[in-house]
């Protein structure tokens, strides 16, 4: 798989860059435009067999939006978020962008729900903006599968102003952060690239200072926590984690070993706290080297468990000594085999009554 360090930049690093950096020049990403093969690809469909005739007086670009598996529901939806698609042309901006997203592979129903969910796609210029974003996503991806996964769960990347994500990319590749890494940082979170070049660089100098080795994953994970939050968010959530008696260096120690806790609400983080101190008798030191547990659901999972948990105590079949981190952040699986399974005997009732706890939680 070709290396992020052969994508060439098309411009040097700014000034902004230069300090804590190595010098060597960056490297830049050609663009290899698909708009040309859109119309032609296989798996699109010809103009002329989609070609946009009004019946009576419903305006085309509902007919075409129609004719490409748009429900009546979904282009109600669109025009009233976006009633600018109204005054569109519909075969020389609305459709070569719906071919373009036919000929990378997505359905109908697929492109529908996308462009729904993000309308302004529509306006945007296909050789301009989208397929340059699009191009340049695949490159760092390196498969077409990868980027379209990746705007499946975000089609607001192929607006990226391409200016902005280059340098934060870079920032990160001259630190020596794995290809790997920011793949998947991009590929899961692409947001985190979408922010200020000297702010980006600020937050990456943080993580560092922090303790976080580059090369790994935790590295990117702690970069999009902190870009996810402002400073005034991030001292809100030290202050709740210090209440419940975290010193600020266990707070440090817990967010290296799981950036996640800190992305937590202050009412989740609460929430958590109160059930393992109060509820279970732990102490606050013990959750804050065990960090995962706060990025469990409280309703969904640590709850419900934990009743299974109390109930085993009471009943002298476990000690309050037991793995916690096993009975909460493991497997539903693997769950029922360590603590549902071995007492179906004695306790008959046992896992109907986990499952309506569990049924209950999604209600």
């Amino acid at each position: 798989m070709l290396l992020l360090r052969r994508i060439i930049i098309v411009r040097q690093p700014s000034s902004v860059f230069a300090h804590g950096f190595s010098e060597s020049p960056l490297k830049s990403l050609r663009y290899s435009s698909t708009s040309s093969k859109i119309a032609s690809s296989p798996k699109s469909t010809s103009l002329d067999s989609i070609s946009v005739k009004p019946e009576n007086d419903e305006k085309p670009v509902m007919v075409l939006f129609e004719n490409h598996g748009f429900s009546k529901t979904q282009i109600s939806e669109l025009v009233k978020k976006f009633p600018r698609v109204l005054s569109a042309n519909p075969e020389k901006t609305l459709l070569p962008k719906l071919l373009f997203f036919q000929s990378k592979g997505l359905s109908s129903p697929e492109i529908a729900k996308l462009v729904c969910g993000f309308p302004s796609i529509l306006t945007r210029s296909l050789d301009r903006k989208i397929i340059p974003a699009f191009d340049y996503i695949q490159a760092l991806l390196q498969t077409e599968e990868k980027t379209i996964a990746s705007i499946k769960r975000s089609l607001g990347i192929l607006t990226w102003d391409l200016q902005t994500v280059r340098p934060n990319v870079e920032t990160l590749i001259q630190i020596g952060v794995p290809d790997s890494n920011i793949a998947t940082i991009l590929q899961y979170q692409p947001r985190v690239f979408l922010i200020n070049t000297v702010r980006f660089k600020e937050i990456v100098e943080e993580v560092k200072e922090m303790g976080f080795n580059p090369l790994r994953l935790k590295f990117v994970l702690a970069v999009f926590a902190l870009r996810a939050m402002s400073k005034s968010t991030w001292r809100k959530k030290v202050e709740v984690y210090k209440k419940w008696g975290w010193p600020e260096e266990e707070i440090l120690f817990a967010f290296r070993r799981h950036p996640w806790c800190m992305m937590a609400s202050e009412d989740k983080i609460n929430g958590v706290m109160d059930f393992f101190v109060n509820k279970i008798g732990c102490e606050p030191s013990y959750v804050a080297k065990r960090p995962a547990l706060i990025t469990l659901s409280l309703k969904k999972r640590i709850e419900p468990r934990g009743w299974v948990y109390q109930v085993l105590l009471s009943k002298g079949l476990i000690k309050k000594d037991v793995n916690l981190p096993l009975l909460f952040e493991s497997t539903e699986s693997r769950f029922l085999v360590k603590f549902i399974d071995p007492h179906k005997e004695l306790i008959p009732r046992l896992l109907k009554l986990y499952k309506k706890k569990l049924e209950d939680a999604k209600r």
